[in-house]
């Protein structure tokens, strides 16, 4: 057992954005608003998410109604 009082550990804080290269780029700033909003309204499922980005935007990659498939792609690649 840890005979440590709880107030004699060191604070520790979590950077936000800890693990970014760089800052976003507007698309991925849309993208993960759209996101947010698709969750928010209860589109958890790949295929509901999908309907829903492509109803209220953005378009996925080259303008193009997203697909799970470029859906997918394109998280992997953000996520790189």
């Amino acid at each position: 057992m840890n005979d440590i009082p709880i107030h004699a550990l060191p604070t520790r804080y979590l950077e936000q954005h800890q693990a970014r290269k760089r800052p976003p780029t507007t698309f991925e700033d849309l993208l993960g608003d759209a996101i947010e909003r698709a969750f928010g309204t209860g589109h958890w499922e790949l295929d509901a998410l999908i309907a829903q980005l492509n109803k209220s935007g953005p378009l996925g990659p080259n303008g193009a109604p997203w697909t799970a498939a470029s859906f997918q792609t394109a998280i992997k690649t953000l996520g790189e």
